[in-house]
């Protein structure tokens, strides 16, 4: 239901209802009414008529107030019910500033969203990508970051030559990525808050692919020496020590760690086409996890472990397939004819990927059992490796 609104002026400086309503609608298991089928508008619980909603098969109802407590200040109150038990199920109030509305807002879509479904929202989360305008020498690359909806999007750096391979730290303050300055493959670590950023892989020949322990202490790192046969490595961040996990002759590479910080799951031609493997963070033989189909690459667990999202080979097209590890049931939830780079929702409940059209990369969400699926606003040029960020810590 549209917010009230009490304080200077006629209007509310945000349209808080109107981003709740967006989120979940966006999420595919939600469908808002029009306002001009509604039946009233209540403000307070006082105000509402069950019968009213009743009569429209509504099963819950969201109302709210924005109120200004200063010259910069509000207060955003929010309640759901449900209508068939006529009670109220969740109900918060938070402070708000005109640059905090639109994060409050997905904060009481997520609140909501867990409320109704048993599942954590998503919606305060980010997502990293990288954005490639222009042609051959004029070819510009940019690391963004935005919403997970492709609003609010801000650049983190831009260079003449590629970016690759961003990942999350679990607090979600610092990407990691590679980039290629100077013709040299480089991994960073940058703190998105201020800017700085750390060099911590420059070795001679390839430095490739990282991705953060669980705890946020380690980086796995794909490193090719001077000979360029790629292995998996596990780079210390505070002694700098760094340990080589594999040593075949095949190229080992996109290495992903499990949830319990134990395993590293990686891609590897060692059987003669790309399958995925595991090994230990001491070493050991590494373990052949895929066997569907001649090519499953660019593991990546869900945050609950259950799952494992591939890039497959499915019919002449390149596919995201999700491996339930129970039961090595691969399901393939994307249709495009290249989609690449799938990443896990902090909720192991969807994903997201890069697609092609016209040419150009566009960012996908689909969720884990394939039923669900949005394209989502990713601003201009060819979008190539989303990755999406941990819960975010209010």
């Amino acid at each position: 239901v549209p917010f009230g609104w009490e304080g200077d002026g006629a209007e509310a400086p945000y349209d808080i209802d109107g981003v709740i309503a967006a989120d979940l609608n966006r999420s595919g298991r939600f469908r808002p009414i029009p306002d001009e089928d509604m039946l009233q508008k209540p403000t307070a619980s006082v105000e509402i008529d069950f019968d009213d909603w009743s009569i429209l098969n509504v099963e819950a109802v969201i109302i709210g107030k924005i109120i200004q407590t200063g010259a910069n200040a509000y207060s955003v109150q929010f309640q759901a019910f449900d209508v068939f038990k006529r009670e109220q199920l969740v109900g918060y109030r938070m402070p708000a500033s005109r640059d905090t509305m639109r994060r409050v807002a997905h904060r009481a879509a997520d609140m909501i969203y867990e409320k109704l479904t048993g599942i954590p929202g998503v919606f305060g989360t980010k997502v990293a990508y990288v954005s490639a305008e222009g042609t051959g020498e004029s070819r510009n690359y940019s690391l963004v970051v935005s919403d997970m909806d492709g609003e609010n999007q801000f650049t983190i750096m831009e260079s003449s030559d590629p970016i690759m391979s961003p990942a999350w730290s679990p607090d979600s303050r610092q990407l990691a990525y590679v980039s290629f300055e100077n013709d040299v493959s480089t991994i960073f670590v940058q703190t998105l808050r201020t800017g700085n950023r750390l060099k911590v892989s420059s070795r001679a020949g390839i430095n490739g692919a990282p991705a953060f322990s669980p705890d946020g202490r380690k980086l796995v790192l794909t490193l090719g020496g001077v000979d360029g046969n790629l292995d998996i490595h596990v780079l210390d961040l505070r002694t700098r020590d760094l340990t080589r996990l594999t040593t075949n002759r095949s190229i080992d590479t996109e290495g992903s760690w499990s949830p319990d910080g134990q395993m590293i799951y990686f891609t590897s031609d060692r059987s003669g086409g790309p399958q995925v493997y595991r090994v230990g963070i001491d070493g050991g033989t590494p373990e052949r996890v895929t066997f569907e189909g001649s090519y499953n690459a660019r593991p990546r667990l869900s945050p609950d472990g259950s799952r494992l999202a591939v890039v497959t080979l499915d019919r002449g097209n390149y596919r995201v397939g999700v491996l339930d590890l129970d039961d090595n049931d691969l399901l393939i939830v994307s249709r495009g004819q290249q989609d690449e780079s799938p990443s896990f929702a902090p909720n192991s409940d969807s994903l997201i990927y890069a697609t092609r059209q016209a040419g150009n990369g566009v960012l996908e969400m689909v969720s884990a059992d394939g039923l669900v699926r949005q394209r989502l606003g990713s601003g201009r040029g060819d979008i190539r490796e989303p990755v999406w960020s941990p819960f975010p810590r209010y």
